[in-house]
């Protein structure tokens, strides 16, 4: 007879928290009173701060360590249906799509953030280049649009590799200075370059799959239509959960394990033989890629790119995600992404203020809770490694 450690923890608690997080989301949208969107966001909060003083999220982590294959595919699955319940509403769909392309390309930052120790206060540029890149050779070219997605990644992580020379030669606040110049940089150069449409910027059209045009209403029988954006949506979301196996299947090789050293000791992983530039280049190079992507998908479902869309203070909302969900978590920059975009949409009183307000929870954070909303757990090399 098995013996229940032989069994592993059990699996409801993270079905159950997939569940209401499901919910809670569908209801987050669904809503529009501005006491009714506070009230969800009060008693999310509540049921946070109950549900840590019990141990929950240990048990989530539990479950998910020991079964993570099937609990993916069943967050998938939620995740789709609750793109599904709002495939008629524009608004809706369009937030879970933004939600999830911001996500993506703050997946990139993760990576250069939390698990090489690479400062980027540009990653609106990179997402930026991938948005120009899908302007131009969308416009401009036959290429099919899915390459065209990929070339903006790809442009994006050339151009960071560019940048990371006179990264490697700076550390600290200074490093961060020449990722801030880039930011600005880059902005300025497309507003003075008229080929690319300087400051009124240029259209973007829309995604073509296989004949497939993601620009128009999706028509069912029975004079049913439904939203052009839940192609987006569903796009946005494959790619996401594509960019997050990869991203925790790096963080569990070895070569999470290098990028890891690095961020921890420079000199001692050097003295140990690793070879830091080659490591820091490899994160945020490939960050950079992701942000590219992201910025390709977003720039061609919104329709039009422009300077204004790239600037410094959209990099800062994106680094804001990353530190708010938690440093190196996966997890987390999906939860703070949602915080970050849809909580201003849908309370408007804030919406002029938001900038201050994501500053003054930032320094929150950072003093209470410095590893972010959802901590980065202990690395596994193996499902259950360490149960007992």
């Amino acid at each position: 007879m098995s013996t229940i450690a032989e069994r592993g923890p059990p699996l409801w608690p993270a079905c159950v928290t997939i569940a209401a997080v499901s919910v809670f989301g569908y209801l987050f949208l669904r809503v529009e009173a501005q006491w009714e969107v506070i009230a969800l966001a009060l008693g999310a909060i509540v049921a946070l701060l109950a549900l840590g003083r019990i141990g929950w999220a240990a048990r989530v982590g539990s479950a998910w360590s020991a079964r993570p294959v099937p609990l993916a595919w069943l967050s998938l699955s939620a995740a789709l249906a609750v793109i599904a319940l709002f495939a008629e509403d524009h608004f809706a769909l369009l937030m879970i799509a933004t939600v999830l392309l911001y996500s993506l390309a703050c997946l990139g930052l993760t990576l250069q953030f939390g698990y090489a120790g690479v400062v980027n206060f540009s990653g609106a540029a990179f997402f930026g280049v991938g948005g120009y890149t899908a302007a131009v050779l969308a416009t401009h070219t036959a290429l099919p649009h899915l390459l065209v997605i990929a070339i903006g990644g790809v442009l994006a992580g050339l151009i960071g590799s560019l940048l990371v020379l006179p990264l490697l030669r700076t550390r600290g606040h200074y490093a961060a200075l020449i990722t801030v110049a880039f930011a600005i940089l880059f902005r300025t150069f497309l507003e003075v370059n008229d080929a690319l449409g300087g400051p009124q910027g240029l259209k973007v059209p829309g995604v073509q799959l296989l004949g497939w045009s993601f620009n128009d209403n999706i028509t069912l029988g029975a004079g049913i239509e439904l939203s052009f954006y839940l192609s987006y949506a569903v796009l946005s979301l494959c790619l996401l959960a594509g960019a997050y196996v990869l991203v925790r299947r790096l963080e569990r090789s070895w070569l999470g394990l290098s990028l890891d050293a690095v961020r921890i000791d420079e000199t001692a992983a050097a003295v140990f033989g690793f070879e830091v530039a080659r490591w820091k280049i490899f994160a945020f190079t490939l960050g950079n890629v992701l942000a590219g992507v992201a910025g390709a998908v977003y720039g061609m479902m919104i329709g039009f790119v422009a300077p204004a869309s790239f600037t410094l203070a959209e990099s800062l909302i994106l680094v804001s995600i990353v530190i708010l969900g938690g440093m190196g978590n996966p997890v987390g920059v999906l939860a703070a992404a949602t915080l970050v975009l849809v909580l201003p949409e849908k309370l408007q009183v804030i919406q002029e203020y938001r900038f201050l307000l994501f500053s003054g929870f930032v320094i929150l954070v950072l003093l209470f809770r410095p590893e972010g909303l959802l901590p980065r757990r202990l690395r596994e090399y193996l499902p259950g490694w360490g149960r007992t």
